[in-house]
């Protein structure tokens, strides 16, 4: 800032000091008792809320690679988006996670409207397909969801954390459109890298048709079913508990529902096995459910990724609206670890419980299932004036937290991500009194390389020391330097050096009529075996 415009800003400062002094002479205040107190400034810690967090740099670089990579096999599977609002009606979500209600953010009243933050996309997806009335969908759909549950930062578990769905709403053959959703899904993961997954597969109406052979009476099979759904995170003995004590069933139907639930395999071994069962086949909706993941096995074989799935009977997938095949995706750092009730208790001891990252696991990668009569549940006439209609649905959804947890862990890979895509620096070289910085021809020379579609930065001086040009395009990191000489660039020609290298040569002179094709042929060569560094750690190469 200049003397002068200080000068100024100082005189203007001390004329507003002396009207405000004459004005409080001239009209003197009454002080409240306890103004003092008020005026006492108010010290906080900047933080953000619990279980959310500012993403910036290269995560975002890399949380932006993986929603394009989702996004091309989304529409490549014909998948169209939509996005809906981040709260709703909260009589639209009330009773439809089952137990997981509890974790729903609540909004206070607005306006006479009882609302909440949305827990996933699938229930506005369904109140979207019948408020419309919509009979057949494929639709993505990629944004933030809220949960009140217990935070595990470093392992992707947040309060606040992106989805990205691709569900298929419409009546079609049996268990095809079920199939193509595992496809994407194996797609999906392996296309991130992701290859030492299994898809854990179930159908609920087979799980339901065990319960009722073991002897568990209809109104209960769903508060067994999730109980059932925590031997992902507890040993059998600890569910048994639960389901005699809590749940109050004996024990010896606890006991058989133990000796399905611990079945899991190749799906046609277990196939076999659960055919072989004349009562398990001899009810009615155990029977469905056989059936259904028999037609399906043969898509999965068509696909060529059966070798993904473990067909898991102890899968019950916890939220109320699931209706057939039901999966999650797990790894191997899915599971917490074995000494997890030891490290919890002591976080306990040391009210270390903010973060629950020390003991627990990632959880499942992505998971979904079909949910026939979710859209029912919304019946009412439309936008179009007409009683909606249940359309029967199937979805995955992917949890891209939990995903870059992973993906970040390819610590040399992750190290070479560059914050920002500049491709080439822009820089002027010359001297005397005549030199002016070359400015508005830099600015000329970018807005060509824009224009071509390559990313491309300068430094905004009009003298630019040449030292400070090269620190700034080393801090971006690119990789060509264009360098317009004094001499040179009147001429028609300019000089591209390639950076990074550790070499001291001046560049290669080229006419400034090949500078957009030079550019994209050296920019190819940059990259080993032509794969850009993003690209390499989603693929970890």
């Amino acid at each position: 800032m200049s003397t002068e415009a200080t000068s100024i800003d100082a005189s203007k400062a001390a004329a507003a000091s002396a009207a405000t002094a004459s004005t409080t002479s001239a009209t003197p205040a009454v002080e409240h008792p306890s103004s003092k107190k008020n005026k006492k400034a108010h010290h906080f810690t900047l933080k953000v809320p619990k279980g959310t967090k500012d993403w910036a740099d290269k995560d975002m670089v890399i949380r932006e690679a993986i929603f394009k990579n989702l996004t091309d096999i989304f529409r490549s599977h014909g998948g169209v988006t939509i996005d809906t609002p981040v709260f709703e009606l909260r009589e639209i979500l009330e009773g439809k996670y089952g137990e997981d209600s509890k974790l729903i953010y609540n909004l206070e009243d607005q306006g006479g409207e009882l609302t909440s933050l949305r827990y996933d996309l699938t229930v506005p997806f369904a109140r979207f397909v019948a408020m419309n009335g919509i009979t057949n969908i494929k639709r993505y759909h990629i944004a933030k969801v809220y949960r009140r549950d217990q935070p595990a930062m470093t392992k992707g578990r947040m309060r606040e954390f992106y989805q990205c769905d691709f569900d298929i709403a419409g009546i079609y053959d049996s268990m095809v459109p079920d199939a193509e959703i595992l496809k994407i899904t194996v797609d999906g993961l392996t296309g991130l890298g992701i290859k030492d997954f299994k898809i854990k597969l179930n159908h609920r109406k087979i799980l339901d048709g065990i319960f009722e052979v073991c002897g568990v009476q209809e109104a209960d099979v769903r508060k067994i079913s999730s109980a059932v759904d925590k031997l992902d995170k507890l040993p059998w003995e600890a569910v048994k508990k639960e389901i005699c004590e809590e749940k109050g069933q004996p024990e010896e139907v606890a006991d058989r529902i133990g000796q399905y639930v611990k079945l899991n395999g190749h799906i046609r071994d277990l196939l076999a096995v659960l055919k072989a069962d004349e009562k398990l086949m001899a009810n009615e909706s155990a029977h469905t459910g056989i059936t259904d993941v028999e037609t399906m096995a043969a898509y999965l074989e068509a696909f060529g990724i059966d070798h993904y799935i473990s067909f898991d009977m102890s899968l019950a997938r916890g939220l109320d609206y699931y209706t057939g095949i039901i999966y999650e995706c797990v790894t191997e750092q899915s599971a917490p670890p074995k000494d997890a009730a030891e490290k919890k208790a002591r976080a306990k001891a040391h009210h270390k419980e903010e973060d629950a990252s020390e003991y627990v696991g990632v959880g499942s990668i992505a998971a979904g299932g079909r949910y026939d009569h979710l859209v029912g549940m919304f019946l009412g006439t439309n936008a179009k004036g007409k009683q909606a209609a249940s359309i029967p649905c199937v979805g995955i959804s992917f949890g891209v937290e939990r995903i870059f947890s992973l993906i970040n862990q390819r610590a040399s890979l992750v190290e070479k991500i560059r914050p920002v895509a500049t491709q080439v620096y822009v820089m002027a070289f010359g001297g005397g009194k005549d030199w002016d910085g070359f400015l508005p021809e830099r600015m000329q020379i970018a807005a060509k390389l824009w224009d071509a579609g390559i990313e491309t930065e300068y430094v905004y001086k009009a003298k630019a020391n040449p030292r400070k040009q090269f620190d700034a395009a080393e801090k971006s990191g690119c990789p060509l330097a264009v360098i317009l000489g004094k001499e040179e660039f009147p001429e028609g020609k300019i000089r591209i050096k390639q950076l990074g290298t550790g070499q001291t040569d001046e560049g290669d002179l080229i006419s400034v009529d090949d500078l957009v094709e030079e550019v994209e042929k050296r920019l190819k060569s940059a990259h080993e075996d032509g794969i850009d560094e993003i690209s390499r750690l989603l693929k970890g190469l």
